[in-house]
């Protein structure tokens, strides 16, 4: 599946598509934190970090989310992923520990996911 930089808005249906497609009912997603885009489609969070990377975004910007769109509001971001574990960044395990980053991420998902 091709992978897709979102600087304005996706639908959760085009989500919950791209779901179906690869996971089930999972998107893979990696967030800018500075730009405010996301990248989605890849089969692994690094693929879509080396997409944003070549784009211009910076390594300490990006965050690796999964996006359940079947889910309630509350519970449909995870975050976990390999390329958050980042000890030189304060960042040791895959799950964003930084209570502002996690909500930097749900603001742009809120406002990038349309529906």
């Amino acid at each position: 599946m091709e992978i897709l930089v979102i600087r304005t808005s996706v639908t959760k249906a085009d989500l919950n598509t791209m779901a179906t497609q690869q996971f089930g009912d999972m998107v893979k997603a990696v967030v800018d934190v500075d730009q405010g885009i996301m990248a989605i489609g890849g089969e692994l969070h690094s693929d879509e970090e080396a997409v944003l990377l070549e784009q211009g975004s910076r390594q300490k910007s990006l965050w690796g989310i999964n996006l359940y769109p079947g889910r309630p509001a509350a519970e449909w971001i995870e975050f976990d992923s390999m390329i958050n574990v980042r000890p030189s960044g304060g960042n040791r395990s895959r799950y964003v520990e930084r209570a502002e980053i996690r909500d930097a991420v749900r603001a742009i998902i809120n406002r990038l996911v349309q529906g």
